[in-house]
């Protein structure tokens, strides 16, 4: 699922979605990252894993001018 919890229009929104519909676990979202330009998507990839409890961790991308945020488990 995919929420837009930032001031994003209906139509960013939207691409945003497109652009990560098929994001179901890290190693896709490293690669889709990893594919990307290097202006669109931070060369070290993830900005930060920030650890909720022993098995749920979220992990931070940034990705153009925007942060996306996986809640990863």
């Amino acid at each position: 699922m995919v929420r837009n919890v930032s001031s994003l229009s209906k139509a960013e929104f939207q691409a945003v979605s497109e652009e990560v519909a098929t994001h179901s676990g890290l190693n896709q979202v490293l690669s889709w990252a990893a594919s990307k330009p290097k202006d669109q998507v931070h060369p070290a990839i993830v900005a930060e894993v920030i650890t909720q409890d022993e098995y749920t961790h979220d992990v931070v991308v940034p990705y153009r001018n925007i942060f996306l945020v996986y809640d990863t488990t």
